[in-house]
């Protein structure tokens, strides 16, 4: 009998991506989704055979974790290995904020409730994300797993995830025999993600806080489904997927830069004003624009992900920067041409003084023209975008 794997969420984009990954493998019998709506993207039909020749099967259970329901979904298929991705910032259909809440903190408790009592379950593999570090002014560079943030996020995503983690950690001592993973993503892109930034990115216009651009770091949901996959394998040897782990492609973008390759103009605001505009936005159910990711929006956030390489042997393919292109690439067209703005910028970039360098310093002076000079020189520098 080989493997039995019960995935949550599979309604979403990410889940579903997952179980089409997991179905291929050579070792899995059987794949359980469970959500509290099928899925829109046909899991029922059977993905291109895997390296073993064969597909597992698929059963899809409807059922909302936050009821006892799911114990007696992992009871009557004997699951074995359970991956919770039903930990997410936004709402499954007309739901608000209190329905997420519920289902991110009362439905984890209703899961782990359900595989603590169930003996044949021996991993479980938990989505989390990387705000739980939070983004505060004085953070340090890079967050390391073993890090812990000055202040725990007070509201949001953030502060269901971290009340999600602590009840992981609870059912780990009480199961010590179960390997338990965490998975902290950090803020997931690609051409058909779903997540809260996504929809920030999207906009015709981006509000950024006035005096801050803030480093972003990015993981492309080809990654994000290949790490899910490896965590919910046997170990390579000498290795354990137990554990926390940090998710996240190499390198870093500014949110300048981001914009610029959305060609995308930005309206640098005073932070009430963003605090209002964002308000604006969610109750117009234009985007998603919460409190934490305003301060996402300025501080940022940078993760270590060495622990990650290190157990997995796995290094995400995309980088930051790579992962972001693939979704701006398939990202409806800026309100700017994308190769003038690029050519205005660096013909920006080229009349400014080497760096450590003043305008005096370069041969050019605010009042008179360079030394020794008639009559003062422009300091005006002209951008044609046309």
């Amino acid at each position: 009998m080989g493997k039995v794997v019960l995935v949550t969420g599979v309604a979403r984009h990410l889940g579903a991506r997952f179980v089409r990954e997991i179905r291929r493998e050579p070792d899995v019998d059987l794949v359980v989704g469970v959500d509290v709506q099928p899925s829109p993207y046909g899991l029922e039909q059977a993905p291109p055979e895997g390296s073993g020749g064969r597909v597992a099967d698929y059963v899809f259970a409807r059922a909302d974790i936050r009821r006892p329901a799911v114990a007696r979904i992992i009871a009557e298929h004997s699951v074995d290995t359970v991956v919770h991705l039903n930990v997410t910032a936004t709402p499954l259909g007309s739901g608000g904020r209190g329905t997420v809440k519920e289902t991110n903190v009362i439905g984890t408790m209703q899961l782990l409730g359900a595989c603590q009592k169930a003996p044949t379950v021996q991993r479980l593999v938990v989505k989390s994300t990387t705000s739980v570090y939070g983004s505060a002014p004085r953070d340090p560079a890079v967050f390391t797993e073993q890090m812990q943030p000055r202040a725990l996020p007070s509201g949001g995503f953030a502060k269901d995830a971290c009340e999600v983690e602590g009840y992981v950690r609870g059912f780990s001592r009480r199961r010590p025999d179960v390997a338990v993973c965490v998975l902290r993503f950090a803020n997931i892109v690609g051409p058909a993600a779903d997540t809260p930034l996504n929809e920030y990115f999207s906009l015709p216009v981006l509000p950024t806080v006035l005096g801050y651009d803030p480093r972003m770091q990015f993981v492309h949901e080809d990654d994000a489904v290949e790490v899910l996959r490896l965590a919910a394998l046997e170990p390579r040897r000498g290795t354990t997927n137990s554990g926390t782990f940090n998710v996240a492609g190499e390198g870093v973008l500014l949110l300048s830069q981001c914009a610029r390759r959305l060609a995308r103009p930005t309206v640098p605001l005073l932070l009430p004003a963003i605090s209002w505009v964002a308000g604006l936005i969610r109750q117009t159910r234009v985007a998603d624009f919460s409190p934490e990711q305003i301060r996402l929006l300025t501080h940022g956030r940078v993760v270590d992900v060495r622990h990650l390489h290190e157990t997995f042997g796995y290094t995400p393919v995309r980088s930051t920067a790579e992962a972001f292109a693939d979704f701006a690439a398939a990202a409806a067209a800026g309100l700017l041409p994308t190769e003038r703005l690029a050519a205005a910028t660096d013909r920006l970039a080229g009349m400014l003084p080497p760096a450590g360098r003043t305008p005096a310093a370069a041969g050019r002076t605010t009042e008179g023209g360079p030394a020794g000079a008639g009559p003062a020189e422009s300091g005006t520098w002209e951008l044609d975008l046309r």
